[in-house]
């Protein structure tokens, strides 16, 4: 019997920040990677949390799947909506357990923060965490911001790389979410690291439709997505590259409580971090998104056919 409940709607939902993932990660429960501290206990269940956007919630089911495959209860509270909810709900309580991506989890912790080598980003998470919270070892999955134009537009304006965008200062229009306006991966680094400066910022979604829809309509010349999204291949678009490395690595890594992170949960995490590959995460998120099935369904398929359940 699925042990799993599903809670929605606990905290007022908000437009998710630049919550990105990367590549090739440590995952050995023995070194590099997490951080080792012990004394908690997953016997009384596990409460996950998500942001709202599709990879986010494909990740808590993972979590959650695993988990029950090994003998922890869960709970998954998907669509809660920002950094500025999830971890303060995390430090009091309300979710034990966080999928997170490396560059921009520190990039929140610590905005001057300036590790970008997964293994010196891990260090730097956690050494920037707050009381209470821990990361595990990060996986091998990845899924980094991304700043993406049209194949026309690129080729009417000369746009290769992000240091393109500031031969047309003041000209573009940029769509994100709200976040990103302030964000040092976003409106403030791309001047700051590029010299960049837009005539317009649209505040609109994480990759989602509503930011994909601008772009498609051109009602914003540069679009902030992720690296898994598949609608950037299915249309052709042009993902900026970023040769001054604004954008850190960001690898999935899961970031819980102290009271829960016990050998179960970092066991089976681990598992999860090891087999989980770009790739599939991108895969995971077309079925969602394209083929409009159920996160939780697509991810319990998921664990079972790769024998983690």
């Amino acid at each position: 019997m699925n042990r799993r409940t599903l809670i929605g709607g606990l905290f007022a939902a908000a437009s998710v920040p630049a919550l990105s993932a990367c590549a090739s990660g440590v995952t050995s429960l023995d070194g590099q990677g997490g951080t080792t501290t012990g004394g908690g206990s997953s016997r009384g269940g596990v409460t996950i949390g998500t942001a709202n956007f599709t990879e986010n919630q494909v990740l808590g089911y993972l979590y959650a799947a695993v988990l029950e495959a090994a003998g922890v209860k869960t709970t998954v509270r998907p669509n809660l909506g920002t950094r500025e909810i999830l971890i303060p709900a995390l430090k009091g309580g309300d979710i034990d357990l966080l999928p997170e991506y490396q560059g921009a989890l520190l990039h929140y912790l610590d905005p001057k923060a300036t590790a970008t080598e997964e293994g010196e980003m891990q260090n730097a998470l956690a050494a920037a965490l707050p009381s209470g919270l821990q990361i595990l070892p990060y996986g091998t999955a990845e899924d980094s911001d991304a700043f993406a134009v049209t194949r026309e537009t690129a080729r009417k304006y000369g746009l290769t790389s992000l240091a393109d965008l500031k031969k047309r200062n003041g000209e573009l229009v940029i769509g994100a979410s709200p976040e990103v306006r302030k964000r040092q991966v976003g409106v403030v680094g791309l001047k700051d690291v590029y010299g960049v400066e837009f005539k317009e910022f649209k505040s609109l979604d994480s990759s989602g439709p509503l930011v994909k829809g601008a772009l498609k309509k051109g009602d914003v010349d540069v679009a902030n997505l992720f690296t898994t999204d598949t609608d950037i291949q299915d249309n052709h678009w042009v993902v900026l590259s970023d040769p001054k490395n604004l954008i850190p690595g960001q690898h999935v890594v899961p970031l819980v409580a102290d009271r829960k992170a016990d050998s179960r949960v970092r066991k089976a995490l681990a598992r999860l971090g090891n087999v989980l590959t770009t790739a599939h995460l991108t895969e995971l998120n077309r079925q969602v998104d394209k083929d409009k099935k159920d996160p939780s369904d697509v991810a319990d398929a998921y664990a079972q056919q790769h024998g983690l359940t």
